[in-house]
Parts: structure tokens; sequence; C-alpha cells
């Protein structure tokens, strides 16, 4: 009998024995998190824990009479003697037979005292034959009865439960591993198949704490250990494995038992607040190149990466030699150092890689070019994880080395799983030192959701996709640009070396671009293709910033962009970059109206190509062009040349500049139908132009007012509609002619739901028509992950001589109601809103808005423009103090 449970027998008072439970758990965690914060080690912390609980347990269950056929069992990861501050405490209560009711008083009473003591219980109540039954049909049981122990009671119970539910019994070894390969398949999958998550799961993430249990549960299942040390003298998990092994889960475990501490509950998320504040608790600091909680994720990263390769390593060893094992082999022999056995590849013999270093990169080569291997043998996997040091300046210099690496790039398929390969075995980041720096390496923002070394690889992935014909819906252009290119490896090798030298501080483009000429010298590249990969690297976010912040209906604007590309190559390879880029950034910021507007970008800077950078179009001749064709519509509608010029007359040049000349036939042939003008005309639809599918057009002609587009953007906050792209037209008689282009809250067009669109159109109406009822801010809290990456607003203004107006840009964290309080401010200072372009990138939006004074010309008082400045940075900033920090 134990201390506690001596002193708790001879307390008569329910009240002082739970009181005496408490105080000795409280005294432990005090003990156990005290020696946490002073790094002593994390093993004997966790399991040290567990052996208190076990002593509250048998304590407790001492106070009630029970007999010989009832046993206390710990399963799970306690069961393992592992409890983390939080963690449930998983509980059997194992009968002889089914009859409970005996034990029912004790049992109810037991419970209650556990839950009394603020304990996480989690408690069944079986038979050894109810345990056989749902064992037998329920993996995730049968895997908790193999890491059980007796607390207390019966020890042979339990003993006969596990004879009963060996492999000989139920879940053959074959069929435990198959069952649970699917389920870390399933839980991989919810985790998008990558250790790189912006708010890792440190249990159940590729790369957490459930991969080490699993390779823990297939050797106990199939071998018979209990330890993985045991696994040692099979040959196949080594010393230097165990140790990432036990290394991987200490650290882990160290950063769980901090999330329980700080969170004060079961949390094993490392969310955004948690990262920042362990950051600096690890110890980390900001440097001029990176924050301290990039510092500290990119070692976890790191971490879960080496995890995850032993994990992959350990599957494939399980396959071969339990799913595997009784399979026919078919041998293909590929030359005198690879095979082909069962669509793997392997070596000929264990000192290949040692004698011809080449193979190391050889062996890639072969994939790329074979569609019959699916895989890498085991045994193989192990000796490149051996040899990969032997990748070094005498290696990368190698010019059959070089030959080799070029032959993956220009491979006809496989060249982005490949790549993938190198890069989880290692070689990669060997073969490019400088591709190995940023491994792992995250930028703390909501905007980029992969790693730098993930997302390079999906955007080579993205640049293969689009020659797969079932992408050419989704991508039409990039796919059609793509499958015409004579030298898609240039496409791939500005993919690699885009975002490369991020993380060194400086502007990453113009390092990148260095990085990649000397890559491209090295590898025997010609001038001109040299000069195309690096060109593509330093602009490489050239296109996605034209189309996004600037006015790509001004042929200034086109004109600009045409001279900077120069040419139809640059512009196709840029642009099948650019699509890969953002997709490869956050699947989420790919929309229908962002590919419209690189679309019409590219397909106007085509047409200016075309017309020679000499002839680039006249302003003067494209409003004539939009004119003479909307004309010639409105004609076959019936409608008379002066009858339209009277309703034009009022409009300015800019107005026939930027919009279409269908929208021109709708804004007229409204405009006409509608006959008092006196209320305003609102109208809804799906734009049909080629150039512009994807967005939904808001048509709004109605009296102007100076609080008109604050009314509108709060209006259409309100109905969930996030505005991307506005232009505002005023008229000498007093009319604003306004569209708005907008996306449904999950960034998708309305499309055609006519009672939405009705909705639309009657709220709108009748917010313009009592601007002095203007909406309340919207009352929407922002979202806890926005609420964290809080900065202040950053704001800038300049003169647009060749447009007139002045161009402010706001770069601020994302929050409801941020373009209505911007809209009164303007209202505020007398600012006419021309247009406005606006860009959400993940927390962060950056927009520009094209303003003048009440004159229609540019603001030029230095003072008046800084006033401006302060009073928007106030407005948002006051808003994102005044809103709680954490949800």
């Amino acid at each position: 009998m134990s201390a506690l449970a001596a002193q708790i027998q001879t307390l008569s008072k329910p009240k002082d024995r739970i009181a005496l439970f408490r105080e000795y758990l409280q005294k432990n965690r005090e003990e156990m998190d005290q020696r946490f914060l002073a790094e002593d080690n994390i093993s004997d912390i966790i399991h040290e824990r567990a052996s208190k609980v076990d002593d509250v347990l048998r304590a407790a269950w001492g106070l009630y009479e029970w007999g010989d056929d009832i046993a206390l069992v710990a399963v799970g990861g306690y069961g393992r003697g592992e409890l983390h501050p939080f963690s449930d405490v998983d509980l059997l209560i194992l009968l002889e037979n089914g009859n409970s009711e005996d034990y029912r008083d004790s049992l109810e009473s037991f419970i209650a005292l556990l839950w009394d003591l603020n304990l996480d219980i989690g408690h069944s109540v079986r038979s050894i034959k109810q345990c056989i039954k749902v064992a037998s049909e329920d993996i995730t049981v049968a895997t908790n009865i193999m890491e059980s122990r007796t607390l207390i009671g019966n020890e042979a119970l339990l003993n006969t439960l596990l004879e009963e539910t060996t492999p000989a019994k139920i879940w053959p070894s074959r069929d435990f591993f198959r069952a649970k390969w699917d389920e870390q398949i399933a839980r991989h999958r919810k985790y998008a198949n990558s250790e790189y998550n912006l708010e890792p799961n440190v249990k159940s993430c590729p790369g957490g704490l459930r991969d080490i249990q699993m390779i823990g549960w297939i050797a106990k299942r199939h071998y018979g250990v209990d330890s993985l040390s045991e696994l040692l003298p099979l040959g196949f998990l080594r010393e230097e494995d165990l140790s990432i092994l036990r290394r991987g889960r200490d650290y882990l475990w160290t950063i769980r038992y901090a999330l329980h501490m700080l969170s004060e509950r079961e949390e094993d998320r490392l969310l955004f607040d948690h990262q920042r504040t362990l950051a600096g608790r690890f110890g980390y600091e900001d440097d001029d190149a990176r924050l301290a909680v990039e510092h500290f994720m990119q070692r976890y990263y790191r971490m879960a990466l080496a995890l995850g390769e032993l994990n992959d390593l350990m599957i494939q060893h399980f396959d071969e030699a339990i799913l595997r094992a009784c399979e026919a082999e078919t041998i293909l022999e590929l030359n005198p150092r690879f095979r082909v056995r069962n669509g793997h590849i392997e070596v000929t013999n264990k000192n290949v890689f040692k004698k011809t270093p080449t193979a190391l990169m050889e062996i890639f080569v072969l994939m790329a070019q074979h569609d019959a291997i699916d895989g890498v043998r085991a045994s193989t996997i192990r000796l490149i994880r051996d040899h990969r040091e032997l990748v070094d300046d005498k290696f990368r210099a190698d010019p059959r080395n070089r030959r080799f690496f070029m032959e993956i790039l220009r491979s006809r398929s496989k060249v982005a799983l490949t790549l993938r390969r190198m890069m989880r075995f290692g070689v990669l980041g060997k073969y490019l030192p400088e591709f190995g720096q940023i491994i792992g390496q995250m930028q703390h923002d909501l905007f980029h959701i992969y790693s730098v070394d993930a997302h390079t690889m999906e955007l080579v992935k993205n640049l293969r996709r689009f020659t797969y014909p079932d992408n050419e819906e989704k991508f039409p252009v990039a796919s059609r640009i793509v499958r015409r290119m004579d030298k898609p490896e240039l496409l791939y090798l500005a993919g690699l070396y885009h975002d490369i030298a991020k993380g060194r501080g400086g502007d990453h483009s113009t390092l990148g671009a260095v990085d990649a000429r000397e890559f491209c010298e090295n590898h025997g590249l010609s001038n001109r293709d040299t000069n195309l990969v690096c060109w593509l690297v330093e602009k490489h976010l050239l296109m996605s910033a034209t189309a996004q912040r600037k006015d790509i209906s001004d042929p200034d604007v086109i004109r600009d962009f045409a001279l900077e590309v120069g040419e139809q190559v640059r512009l196709d390879y840029l642009y099948a970059l650019t699509v890969a880029d953002i997709n490869a950034t956050n699947p989420t910021l790919w929309n229908s109206w962002r590919a419209s507007l690189l679309r019409q970008l590219y397909a106007e800077t085509k047409r200016a190509l075309r017309r020679g950078l000499e002839n680039v179009i006249d302003k003067q001749d494209w409003i004539v062009e939009t004119q003479q064709e909307a004309m010639g519509r409105l004609e076959d509608h019936g409608f008379e040349e002066d009858e339209v010029k009277a309703i034009w007359k009022d409009r300015g040049e800019d107005y026939f500049m930027r919009e279409r000349a269908e929208d021109v036939v709708w804004h007229t042939r409204a405009i006409a139908r509608h006959h008092d003008m006196s209320k305003p005309l609102v109208l809804v639809k799906k734009s049909s132009n080629v150039d512009l599918e994807g967005a939904t057009q808001i048509f709004v002609h109605t009296l102007e007012h100076d609080n008109l587009f604050a009314v509108v953007a709060g209006t259409l906050e309100q109905l969930d509609l996030n505005i991307v792209d506005a232009r505002i037209y005023s008229s000498t008689t007093g009319y604003s002619l306004d569209t708005f282009y907008v996306l449904d809250a999950d960034g998708k067009p309305i499309g055609d739901d006519e009672a939405r669109c009705k909705a639309i159109v009657d709220f709108l109406r009748e917010q313009i028509e009592h601007p002095d009822r203007f909406p309340e801010m919207i009352s929407k809290r922002t979202p806890r992950q926005m609420r964290l990456f809080s900065t202040p607003t950053r704001t800038t203004i300049a003169t647009d001589i060749n447009k007139g107006c002045s161009v402010l840009e706001v770069i601020t964290p994302d929050r409801p109601g941020l373009l209505a309080r911007i809209g009164r401010i303007f209202y505020e200072y007398d600012i006419k809103l021309m247009a406005a372009k606006i860009a959400t990138l993940g927390e962060r939006v950056e927009d520009v808005f094209f303003i003048t004074n009440k004159k229609q010309q540019p603001i030029k008082d230095p003072e008046l423009c800084k006033d401006i400045q302060r009073a928007i940075c106030k407005e948002l900033d006051e808003q994102a103090a005044a809103e709680p920090r954490y949800s």
C-alpha cells in the first residue's frame, strides 16, 4: 500500500479524502511544472505524472469493495505510462464476465470521485468477452488493449485478454498493418499530407507523435516487441534511427507539455499565438532577416520532416515485410547498379553509392524516366540516407551529376514527383545548398500557408498540372502556353529559384536571380536561356502586382508592363509562373476574379506586343473603338445615335477607356429605361465578358452624394459581399455612375441566384435613398487568426500625372467594415473616389484608391495628405485595438 493510500484510509469523511487527493495532484502538478520550466528531462516528467496518477487511482479504488473478478486497467497513452498535464486518463474496468451489477454502487461512486478530483477520465466497463468482440471490430480498441497495464485488481484478467487478442486470434499482423496504414493515410490527408501546417497539431499531423506511435504499434503487433529498442537486433532499425525517434518524441513532448501549461487544458494545436509565446519561452529571438517565431517553427518543421522521413522508411519496410512478403517476385534489371523489384527500385548491391556516388543522382533520373517504378525499396532508401553526405562540392561540380539533374528537369513526366523525392530523401537540399537553407522555413502570416520549400514544390507541381488534360478547363491559358513551350525546364528552374533567397534579408527576388544565374552557368545553359530564367526569378511578382494593384484598363499601364516584358516568350513564361505561384502560395487566393485579371493583362499585353512597342495603342483610339462598338450594338437594339449621345454627354473619357463596350451598352439601355431619375437605379448581373468573368457586377446610377461609396461599401459588407474592384464616375449634371465587382464571402460569384440578386438590389437601393441612415459599422468580430496578426496600418499617397489623380495605398490587417470606414473618411475630407483596387492576401489587405479633391484634381497639399493618412491609420488601428485579442 502506497503512502497516499495509507493516508486516505485514515480519513472517514469524503470531503477530507477529496481535499487530500486534490492537494496531492496539485502539488505534483506544480512540482512537475517547475521541473519542466527548469528544463528537466521531459521523459521523466511525463512518466512520473502518470505514476502519480496511478497512486491516486489505486488509493481511490481501495476505498470500495471489490472481488477478484475485476481489475482497473490503464489503456492507450496512459497505458504506456505517459501523461501530459491535461491529457485524458483512459481506463478500462475489466470484468471476468459481463455482470457489472454486483459492483454498480462501487463503480458509480468510484467514477464520481474521479470526476470530483477533476481528472479527465475516459472509461469503459467491459467483460473479457465484450472486449474481444469490440476489439475484433474496432482497430482503435485493439490498439488500446495492446498498450494496457493493470493498475490494481486481478492481473490474470488482463493477461487472459491479451492472450485472446493476439495476432493469432484477432487482427493478424497483415490486417492490423493495413488498417493502421489506412488510418494514417486518412489522418495525414486531414492535414493535407504535409508536415508544414500553419497551425500544426503536434500529436496528429504528419511528423507528429502519432507517426512515432505508429511505428511502435506495427512493430509490437508483428514482431511482438515491447519497445523499439528490441528491433535493433533485427537490423532494419538502427541506433541512429532510434536516436531520431527518441529526440523527436522528447521535442514534441516538450512542445505539447508547454501547450497544455499555456492553455490550462488539453491543447495539441500549435496555434499562432502559442507559437509566438513558445518561441520566446524557448529562447528564440528576432534578427534582421526573420522573426523569433519563424526560427522556432523552422526547428519544429525540420524535426517533423525528419520524423516523417523515418515514418516513411519504416512503413515502406513494413509494407515489404508484412503485406508483400508472400508476393511472387518480378525483377527488371535496369543497369549494373539498379533493378526494379515488384515496382520498387533498388540497388544491385549495398556498395553502389559508395563506389559510384553519381548513382545518388542517377537513381532519380531512372525514377523520372520509367513509369514502371512506383517507389524505392526500404533498404535503398536507407542507403540513400546513409550516403547523401557524399553530395559535396566535388559531387556538385561533376558534369555527370549536372547532366543528370538537367535530365530530371527535362523528363516528359514525374518531374515534380522526382524533385519531391529528392527533397524527401535529403538529396535536393544537398545538391542545391541554397535550397537546403529554406527547408522548413515558414513565413509567419496567413498569406503563405506552406513553408518556402513546400511552396516551391507545389509551384513546380502546378506547372506540371498545366500539361494535364483535366486541368485545361480550370487553367485554359496556362495550359495552352505550357503545352507549346519548347523548354519547360526553364520554367521549372525559375520555379525552383523564385523564392530561394527568402529569409536572408534584402530583396529575395534580386538575390534569387544571382543564385539562378550561377546555377544556369554551371549547368551549361545558353546565355539566352540563362537570362530568361534570371529575369523570371527577378520579376516573378511583377504580373500579379500589376494585375491586382494597377488599373489594367489604362493603356499606359499596359504599355509600361509590355515594355517591362519586352517579348512574347517572356510574357508566356511569366504568366504560367504567376498562375502557378498564386495557387501554390494559398489555394484560396485563386478565384475567378484573379484569374480574369491575369487573363486580361495577358491578352492586352499580347496585343500590345503584336502591334509593336513603338506602336502601342493610343488612349484616344481606345476610347473611339469602345464608343463605336457600343453605338453599333445599341443601334441594333433600336436606339438612335442622338438618343445615345444625349445619355453619354456627361460621361468623361475615363468611362469609355475603362469600360468594355458590352457594359457601356448594358448601362445605356438601363438608364434609358429608368424613368424616375430621382430614384437610384441598381442592377446586378454576372459578367459575361470573357476577360472579366467570375465576378458579379453591381451597377449603380444615382444622384451623387458625398457619402455614396461609404454607404455602398457598408451595405455590401452587410450582405456578405466582398468588393474586388470599384469604378466611380461623376457627371456635370450631379449623377454618379458606379460599377462594383463583387464576390461572395467564400470568394465565388453570386451566379444566377435571382432571389439573392433581387435582395441585393432592394437593400442597396433602400440604403442609397436614405444616406442619412448610414448603417452602423459592421459588428462582426474579426476572426481569431486575423486578430493575431494585427499590425499598424501603412499608407502612401502619390500623384499620378497621367491619370490626373492621387493614388492612395492602404496596407492593413483585414477586418469587417474596413472599406466602409475608409469611405467615411473620404466623406469627411471631401475626397472623390474615382476607382479602387481591392486585394486581400491572407490576413492582410493591400487596397489602392484613385482619388481627387472636390474639383477632381490630384490632392497636392502635403499637409492634407498627411492628415488623410493619419485619419485612416487612427480609425483602422483603433478598431483593431478595441477588439479582444483572443477568442
